[in-house]
């Protein structure tokens, strides 16, 4: 592979699927394979001291003694803010990084919108607050202003008409796009491969139920109880879900291990499930995904992944 090479396009390796599909651990024997660097695709590995709950699985970063370098993870502090135009920032100087070091980059995660705002090269505004512009919108109700986004944007989903604050900021996003239509985050130039991880969904709910007591025993309670102790408020933990928002009510509230477990053990369930609609709405709008069945033994997987990367490299002519 010619290291120097990022004239040409590159070719991004993505291996995406739902909570413990085992994700990481073919993403890293891949990279090993390849001499690759895996990116994550994370939205919550970002921060640090959120380990266990966020499943950062570090230690499956070697292989044989050898480190699987790794980006995006612990790049934050637990309780900042992290968006989506910051995590296309962090993935653009991550990728250029690996490119430069002649290096094969390897996207890896469960974080739809993250995945798909790369593999679809979303361009996103660097949008300021802006403080008089909301002031003008405070006058109007929720549904006028859900009106007045529909006008700007075909609206998919209701991330964006959750609460007041979100609405607000895809309005003041969407202004800013009309009075700056050049400043955007513009991605390298990529082909890309999609490699999706699928198990039967009752053999999903089974793993995630393993998983999830695994983590209990080895500590989740106690890194939330650090988190909290070290300062990180209490309706920021709720904000992150799943995991910190179940247990940081467990710790907070009158609320029982029996009762926090069967939430979270549901909610995660549901988690899932959204996440493979996600993806199966990006096969819609065109993204192909490449399934493999997350029952082979991991030889097996990583082998097919490498079949179609070779395949793919050969096709695109990029190395």
């Amino acid at each position: 592979m010619d290291g120097a090479g990022t004239e040409k396009p590159g070719l991004l390796l993505t291996i995406l699927g739902p909570t413990a599909c085992g994700k990481t651990a073919l993403a890293v024997a891949v990279a090993d394979r390849l001499g690759g660097e895996i990116i994550s695709a994370d939205s919550r590995q970002v921060f640090r001291g959120m380990d266990i709950g966020t499943g950062k699985d570090l230690d499956e970063y070697q292989i044989d003694g050898r480190d699987i370098a790794c980006h995006l993870i612990d790049i934050r502090d637990a309780g900042e803010e992290y968006n989506l135009y910051q995590f296309q920032n962090d993935f653009i100087n991550a990728y250029n990084t690996i490119r430069r070091n002649g290096h094969r980059p390897i996207m890896c995660g469960g974080t739809g919108m993250y995945v798909e705002s790369i593999v679809r090269a979303y361009r996103l505004p660097d949008a300021p607050v802006d403080a008089a512009y909301r002031e003008g919108l405070q006058q109007y109700s929720d549904e006028e202003l859900t009106e007045r986004l529909a006008s700007y944007i075909k609206l998919h989903n209701h991330t964006d008409t959750e609460t007041r604050d979100r609405l607000l900021r895809a309005l003041e996003i969407q202004e800013f796009r009309q009075q700056n239509p050049d400043a955007f985050t513009r991605l390298p130039d990529m082909r890309h491969l999609v490699v999706g991880v699928s198990f039967p969904r009752e053999v999903v709910i089974e793993r995630i139920g393993i998983r999830l007591r695994q983590r209990l025993e080895n500590g989740m309670v106690d890194e939330v109880q650090r988190l909290l102790d070290a300062g990180v408020p209490r309706e920021r933990l709720l904000k992150y879900g799943l995991e910190y928002k179940h247990i940081t009510r467990f710790l907070t509230e009158d609320y029982s291990y029996d009762e926090m477990f069967e939430n979270l053990y549901t909610d995660i369930r549901r988690f899932s499930k959204r996440q493979m609609t996600w993806f199966r709405r990006m096969e819609r709008n065109g993204v192909t995904i490449h399934w493999i069945d997350g029952q082979n033994e991991l030889n097996s997987k990583t082998e097919e992944v490498l079949r179609l990367y070779f395949e793919a490299e050969n096709a695109f002519s990029t190395f």
